[in-house]
C-alpha cells in the first residue's frame, strides 16, 4: 500500500472547484480522515425556531429575530418601530423589580400594525 504525502494529497484538494463538496460526490478520502482522527462526522440538523408551531399552537410573544420574519422586514427595522414608538415591546418582570431586557413582540400587535399600514 503507497501512503500519499500530505502535500501531494491537499494539491489534489486544491484543484478541485472551490467550496463544499457535494453530497453526491464520493467523500471516501474526507471520511477516511474523520473516521482516523476519532472525530464524529457532523451532517445537517434540523433547528426548531421561536416562531414555528409547536405542537398546533402558535406562540404569542415573538423574539427580535421572530417577528421580524412573521413581517418580513430586518430586526433592525423591529428595533426603529421599536424606539419610536410604533411597536410596543411587552416587558416581562423578573422579580428583583427589572424586567427582562430581551425584546418581546405580541403577535396581534404585529397584526394590527400590518393592517395599520394596508390603511394608508
Amino acid at each position: 500500500m503507497k501512503k500519499e504525502l500530505p502535500l501531494a494529497v491537499a494539491s489534489v484538494r486544491l484543484r478541485r472547484a472551490p467550496g463544499r463538496t457535494r453530497k453526491d460526490r464520493d467523500t471516501s478520502s474526507a471520511v477516511g480522515t474523520v473516521a482516523a482522527s476519532g472525530q464524529a462526522a457532523i451532517g445537517p440538523t434540523l433547528r426548531s425556531t421561536a416562531y414555528e408551531a409547536v405542537g398546533q399552537i402558535l406562540p404569542r410573544l415573538l423574539d427580535l429575530r421572530a417577528a421580524a420574519s412573521y413581517l418580513g422586514v430586518s430586526p433592525w427595522t423591529i428595533r426603529d418601530l421599536e424606539a419610536n414608538g410604533t411597536l410596543r415591546r411587552v416587558n416581562v418582570p423578573s422579580g428583583s423589580g427589572r424586567d427582562l431586557r430581551k425584546l418581546l413582540f405580541d403577535r396581534q400587535d404585529l397584526d394590527h400594525l400590518v393592517e395599520a399600514w394596508k390603511a394608508l
